[in-house]
């Protein structure tokens, strides 16, 4: 079995991930989201899609044995375990202007768009070139009139999303840093790779 590696809270890592190997991203305190973008590690412009998966696993709602595919309409991630059952793929990394626009936040915040370019800039990848990231653990709601709520997550200490690469990936991870995601306090985030 792989080290456990931790990314402490709102902060984020970048690393590779090869074909078949397994990716296990862990909660280790409990209600805490992680951000993961995917890039094709050979090709940059491939990248994961929002859009896509939802299209061809034909939900939101994107959990164990769904796919998560790329703007190139192919599957870069199998789940192959999912032990909280609630993730989130409709919504942006929070940003800047989600502390100003929706918190009345003034002055600095970290969010996952500035710790995913961050680690992802090594790389080349530029901030405008990170897609909708497939938000783990994140427990995001809807009314019958569309009207999105975000919750705290419904994630124990210990829960995991277990992945499968289906290629070899650039992954990022981060552990969010908005409050409203998070249940309103910030906590580590933890991955292995096998």
């Amino acid at each position: 079995m792989s080290n456990i590696n931790t990314i402490d809270k709102q902060s984020g890592a970048a690393f590779y991930v090869k074909k078949d190997q397994i990716l296990t991203v862990i909660d280790p305190e409990g209600m805490q989201v992680s951000d993961m973008v995917l890039f094709k590690s050979e090709d940059f412009g491939e990248k994961i899609s929002s859009g896509k998966t939802l299209d061809f696993e034909e939900s939101i709602l994107i959990t164990k044995g769904n796919f998560l595919w790329s703007n190139r309409s192919r599957k870069m991630m199998e789940i192959l375990e999912d032990t909280n059952g609630r993730n989130d793929f409709l919504l942006a990394p929070c940003s800047k202007e989600t502390f100003e626009l929706m918190y009345d936040y003034k002055g600095y915040h970290p969010s996952c768009l500035e710790n995913l370019s961050k680690n992802l800039a090594p790389m080349g990848i530029e901030q405008d070139d990170i897609p909708t990231a497939f938000n783990v653990f994140m427990n995001v709601q809807f009314d019958a009139n569309g009207k999105l709520s975000v919750l705290p997550p419904t994630s124990k200490a210990g829960d995991h999303v277990k992945f499968q690469a289906q290629m070899d990936l650039l992954v990022c991870l981060t552990a969010c840093s908005a409050e409203d995601s998070n249940g309103g306090s910030f906590k580590p985030i933890q991955y292995k790779i096998d």
